[in-house]
């Protein structure tokens, strides 16, 4: 039925939209807002965590402020970025990684506690220095947390990117989304949410389980 389309009419659309170009446009479009956000977000949230984490009376200050930024619904977040920044690519940007660095900071601070205080006394006998002990000693401890982080960072960062896409973009698998639901167009919808899920598959398999 139009509300239960067959496989066979799903991968109709996925073709035709493939074969028109739109279906890579809003893919690029999509992969490139979530690149983005990515790594701006790792790179904050990795900062605050390990701050929080090396120091308790930082960690103790800002503990609060990192739960309520971690209850935000995301919807508030994304309404506010745009309200505040307009419907523009940067709002956009900023909304999503608002979203995940809290996450990547409560990871980080975790690991950043169970810090070994020998391999750090160690650096210092052999005159490591701030950035070799960040690199040789601190970095490689942090690894299966930063990992973590970014893995399921990854999984949140696509759905949030839908929703803006969907609230306030012109293009992006987001915004095809919405405009496939004002029509009731469930093969639509079925379509690039297939393809998406195949994109974040190959992601997953080829790039970030080989890497961790």
């Amino acid at each position: 039925s139009r509300f239960v389309p067959t496989p066979v009419a799903v991968f109709e659309v996925l073709i035709r939209e493939a074969s028109s170009g739109a279906l890579w446009t809003h893919l690029a479009a999509t992969l490139a807002r979530v690149a983005v956000a990515f790594v701006i977000a790792m790179a904050i949230g990795s900062a605050i965590g390990l701050a929080l984490g090396r120091s308790k009376t930082a960690d103790k200050f800002f503990d609060a402020w990192l739960i309520l930024f971690l209850n935000l619904p995301a919807l508030v977040t994304i309404t506010l970025c745009y309200i505040w920044f307009h419907l523009t690519e940067t709002a956009a940007i900023i909304a999503v990684a608002l979203n995940k660095i809290p996450n990547v900071a409560v990871n980080l601070r975790e690991g950043a506690r169970s810090l070994s205080r020998d391999l750090d006394e160690m650096a210092q006998i052999y005159k490591f220095g701030r950035w070799k002990t960040l690199r040789h000693v601190t970095l490689p401890q942090l690894a299966p947390f930063w990992a973590a982080a970014a893995r399921a960072g990854l999984a949140l960062t696509w759905k949030i990117v839908l929703v803006v896409e969907a609230f306030g973009r012109s293009n992006g698998v987001g915004y095809r989304l919405n405009i496939a639901f004002q029509e009731f167009d469930v093969t639509t919808i079925l379509a690039y949410a297939l393809a998406f899920i195949v994109i974040v598959q190959i992601i997953e398999f080829a790039i970030l389980q080989p890497w961790q």
